[in-house]
């Protein structure tokens, strides 16, 4: 019975499920974005915040406070190299936001299996999404109004007066 087991087991052992994580949060710290299942998308992602949340605020804590923050980010981890990318840029990004910092895009079935796919991505370095312009509002007025006709005459009025000028 699985009364009170809340987490996916993904069909592996503790140590397995474990390094798996393990290494796709570094994975995903290192690349900002990774292509996997669903289900590992959403195990990742109780995986990776509580370490993100960790390394938040390390200028509002005392020197022991963020050196424990390192040895515990450390000890999930084990690399260097996404220590410092995550007490780096990344805590330097998400210092604002109070929480959710991935983010997960459902892209559909694998070909081979039939199993669901989904991007997982931290939020704050989808640079698609940060450039992208605010939609403006739609209404149900025509679109034939003076908008577009009002633009045209002054594009043309330039080219007249260059033709005028040979």
């Amino acid at each position: 019975m699985r009364h009170g087991k809340k987490f996916n087991h993904l069909g592996r052992t503790a140590d397995h499920r474990r390094a798996m994580l393990a290494n796709m949060a570094i994975s995903l710290i290192m690349h900002k974005r990774i292509t996997t299942t669903l289900a590992k998308a959403k195990a990742l992602k109780k995986y990776v915040e509580p370490l993100i949340t960790r390394c938040k605020d390390e200028n509002n804590k005392t020197k022991e406070e963020a050196m424990t923050n390192h040895r515990v980010v450390f000890r999930y981890l084990q690399n260097k190299e996404a220590l410092k990318e995550l007490f780096g840029a990344v805590a330097q990004k998400v210092g604002e936001r109070p929480g959710g910092y991935t983010r997960i895009i459902k892209l559909g079935t694998r070909q081979g299996d039939a199993a669901e796919i989904a991007f997982i991505e931290l939020v704050d370095f989808d640079e698609n999404m940060l450039k992208a312009p605010k939609a403006e509002k739609k209404t149900r007025r025509s679109r034939r109004s003076g908008g577009a006709k009002a633009e045209a005459p002054a594009e043309a009025a330039p080219v007249a007066e260059e033709a005028k000028a040979e």
